[in-house]
């Protein structure tokens, strides 16, 4: 079994190798992968049925098992993944801007590798396809520590991955995934300064919170979703059942899923009949304060809880709010700095809350489950990033690079 540190270190040692690819050599590997994906699919689902099989004889979440869950779809998904991520620009080797100094120094900032990423990820096989395709395109190795749920299946798509690399004269160690699953291998790997740059967990709070508190090495906080969309008094009410009904119900396990929602208290008697009707439909859960719960039948009374709470799941809270500095401010106060929307014809209440809600990606009258690196146009996704520095919202791969000044003279000393 690889431990830890045996996979860190492989990684480690490669990453000078993969920095000096040339974008023609990542690109061809990168098609010859997606191929490769394509032409083990039924042993990548052989695998992954023994994880699924697993994971209900466990009693996972059925919305959790959607997102354990392979198809053919989705591996040509995987594939497609991939095959975008070769046709986007090659970040590495560019020159941002080169100014002249008064003593005739030329100083500019060049895009490098940021070395080896380490991912921590929860039951989400795609990932590692999304992983080694953004890494490696950018000029890095990764260290891939997948959850224990997915074994089987990462380890049918690591080694289709490594089959592709081999075939490309490339070392696989470009791209390793931990053998070992244990909690205590996730702890050690954190403490890995020597050999990982940086350290990006994709999962739940759990996880995250556990990385954050525990993580020696630079961490990148991805993932944890409470999002929310708010019903302005002069929206559109067709289009807010919509925007909201595909936010919460078109795939639920996911973090750009909407958990809660605002309704402007002018609007609630125009639109909560039929938005109650069409999540019930969709059987969701409702939890409503108070003020709404004469809309829904069955409803729940929400709790404080509720309101920070991501649901994961076919639930949703519900509030009333006097206006949108109201709105504003809740969802300022709870969310999680990931995806908010509004839905209202006003452009200034629109603009308004553009600037003030604190969020990765905010909408105006769209559904929060655009926000994705594929729909953003950066081939995949590294995943969400929720914090403010280094980056923010879909990491693609100018995300997963930094810069180092480069300096040219002919012969300057300072006086």
């Amino acid at each position: 079994m690889l431990s830890a540190r045996e996979a860190a270190t492989a990684a480690c040692q490669a990453k000078y190798e993969a920095a000096k690819l040339t974008t023609d050599q990542k690109n061809k590997a990168l098609i010859q992968a997606a191929s490769d994906l394509r032409k083990n699919t039924d042993k990548i689902l052989e695998a992954n049925a023994k994880d699924v099989l697993k994971a209900r004889e466990n009693g996972m979440a059925e919305s959790l098992v959607d997102r354990l869950m392979l198809t053919a779809a989705r591996i040509d998904g995987m594939a497609k993944g991939l095959e975008d991520v070769a046709s986007l620009d090659d970040p590495v080797g560019e020159v941002i801007g080169m100014k002249k100094r008064p003593n005739g120094l030329l100083i500019g900032q060049k895009r490098v590798p940021l070395g080896t990423v380490a991912v921590i990820y929860e039951a989400r096989p795609n990932v590692t396809a999304d992983v080694f395709g953004l890494t490696f395109k950018s000029g890095n190795t990764a260290v891939l520590k997948g959850g224990k749920d997915a074994a089987y299946s990462n380890q049918a798509i690591i080694e289709s991955i490594h089959e592709s690399l081999n075939l490309c004269n490339i070392t696989p160690d470009v791209a390793v995934l931990m053998e070992d699953n244990s909690r205590a291998a996730s702890n050690e790997l954190m403490k890995m300064n020597d050999l990982i740059d940086v350290l990006i967990p994709r999962g739940g709070a759990g996880l995250i919170r556990s990385v954050v508190e525990n993580a020696t090495i630079p961490v990148i906080e991805t993932g944890t979703g409470n999002c929310h969309v708010f019903v302005d008094e002069d929206a559109d009410p067709e289009m807010a059942v919509n925007i909201i009904i595909n936010g919460k119900t078109q795939r639920t396990g996911v973090c750009n899923a909407v958990e809660s929602l605002l309704i402007h208290e002018k609007i609630a008697d125009t639109i909560m009949p039929a938005l109650a009707k069409a999540l019930q439909e969709k059987n969701v859960e409702i939890r409503v304060d108070d003020n709404l719960l004469q809309y829904v039948d069955g409803g729940i009374k929400a709790t404080e809880e509720d309101w920070g709470t991501e649901y994961l799941d076919l639930i949703v809270s519900m509030k009333t709010v006097k206006g949108i500095d109201e709105a504003i401010a809740h969802i300022n106060k709870y969310n999680t700095g990931h995806s908010e929307s509004i839905v209202t014809k006003s452009y200034a209440n629109a603009q308004k809350f553009l600037d003030q809600v604190d969020a990765a990606a905010v909408y105006v009258n769209a559904s929060t489950r655009f926000t994705d690196g594929a729909e953003f146009g950066l081939g995949a996704e590294i995943g969400i990033s929720t914090q403010k520095l280094h980056a923010r919202g879909p990491m693609g791969l100018k995300e997963l690079t930094t810069t180092k000044y480069i300096i040219y003279g002919d012969g300057q000393i300072r006086p």
